[in-house]
């Protein structure tokens, strides 16, 4: 008979622990800031580098700072959103992805884009890259580029 009542206690406060109490999350200019700092070196040796700030079941913000053109990609799930935080360097979306692989998480990735639209980008820049669309950065040779990327997922 003593475990019924502690049965009905657990049972009562269960959703209590279930359930995450919405908080805001600050990211401060200056943390942004230092945080892409911080990722410039190992940017320099390895051409790219990148931190997760948040993520959370609708979306993910991170930061990313490359010193090297990337490959191509197609996100299947997500949307990019980018913002440009340093430097600069040109956008190429559309077209068909060269060499194209596509993994078991639907991601598509490739060497190049072939018959995509070019546009630069650069510090200040805000940019939007839709699920499905083919995209490239690609850099000068000693350039450092920096944005503040929120991927976007399905609902």
């Amino acid at each position: 008979m003593k475990l019924i009542p502690i049965l009905a206690i657990a049972t009562l406060t269960f959703p209590c622990f279930s359930q995450t109490p919405s908080t805001a999350q600050v990211f401060s200019g200056s943390e942004v800031a230092s945080q892409i700092s911080a990722l410039v070196p190992a940017a320099r040796a390895t051409g790219s580098s990148g931190t997760t700030l948040g993520d959370y079941k609708t979306h993910a913000i991170k930061l990313s700072v490359r010193n090297a053109s990337g490959g191509a990609e197609v996100h299947a799930h997500y949307d990019d959103i980018f913002i440009v935080t340093r430097g600069k360097a040109r956008l190429v979306t559309g077209g068909t992805v060269l060499n194209a692989k596509t993994g078991n998480d639907g991601e598509t990735k490739g060497s190049g884009i072939q018959d995509g639209k070019l546009q630069p980008i650069v510090k200040g820049d805000i940019v939007h890259i839709p699920a499905g669309t083919p995209h490239q950065l690609l850099l000068a040779p000693g350039d450092v580029f920096g944005a503040i990327v929120i991927k976007v997922r399905e609902g």
